[in-house]
């Protein structure tokens, strides 16, 4: 039993890419599956697919390197709210993720968006994590 999804989530990942994985595989949510969407539009992935099963459902994520130099698209996954110690913010405290060329996915009342997301509709929400 996983106790934080999106920190499973998120180790899936950054072990597969560790690895050299080209493909890893999710147990699903309507959570998880938003934060692939919001992977997938901002460039961090190649290309992703919900499968349906008679449980949970599957989420399966290629992932993108580069083909010259084979490192990760992502450089770095970090769970900033945890189940311990939930972190909120205003769209006015908004951290820059390095300096403006990473994103911070925050779930708010609005569903699950990026931070520049976030701030054009002016909502503010619970930061889950940054990626780099």
């Amino acid at each position: 039993m996983v106790t934080d999804p999106i920190a499973d989530f998120l180790t899936r990942i950054r072990n597969a890419q560790m690895a050299g994985h080209r493909i890893v595989e999710i147990p699903a949510s309507n959570l998880k599956k938003r934060m692939t969407e919001i992977l997938y539009n901002q460039g961090y992935i190649l290309k992703y697919k919900f499968e349906e099963d008679n449980k949970q459902g599957l989420i399966k994520i290629a992932l993108k390197y580069d083909a010259a130099t084979k490192q990760a698209a992502i450089h770095s996954l970090e769970r900033v709210s945890r189940p311990g110690l939930r972190h909120y913010s205003k769209p006015a405290d908004f951290r820059r993720v390095k300096n403006g060329l990473g994103i911070a996915i925050l779930s708010t009342s609005k569903g699950v968006l990026t931070d520049k997301e976030a701030k054009t509709q002016n909502v503010g929400g619970e930061v889950l994590c940054y990626i780099y």
